[in-house]
């Protein structure tokens, strides 16, 4: 297992792990999430994880709406039951390093409302 491989696992673990109630509710301006870059979850307080993403903004990632959100509402889940976990990446803030990360991940999980990402051969 590469290094970037091992540190995606640990942050999927925190990010999939963590205690729901822990993780940050939705509002219209989600001006609770901090100006740095992270990668995010968008999870169900029972089906888990839906949706997994990368950004070099995490507060303003969500500004403009997000089409998780519109599944979800479309799946017609609560909102009280959907929430987000963050993972502050300082260190990753290369894009090129959070586009890696955020592949390893998605291939790892495969999140119902991401686009399926090709399996590298």
């Amino acid at each position: 297992m590469t290094d970037l491989q091992q540190q995606a696992q640990e942050i999927l673990n925190r990010l999939a792990f963590k205690d729901f109630e822990l993780c940050l509710e939705i509002n219209r301006t989600f001006n609770h999430l901090p100006r740095a870059p992270g990668i995010y979850a968008i999870r169900h307080r029972t089906d888990g994880l839906l949706y997994l993403g990368k950004t070099n903004d995490l507060s303003t990632r969500f500004n403009g709406g997000h089409k998780s959100f519109t599944w979800a509402w479309l799946d017609l889940y609560q909102p009280n039951d959907v929430r987000i976990a963050i993972e502050r990446l300082d260190r990753w803030g290369k894009p090129g390093l959070l586009l890696e990360l955020e592949a390893i991940l998605l291939r790892a999980t495969e999140p119902p409302y991401n686009v399926k990402i090709p399996i590298e051969n």
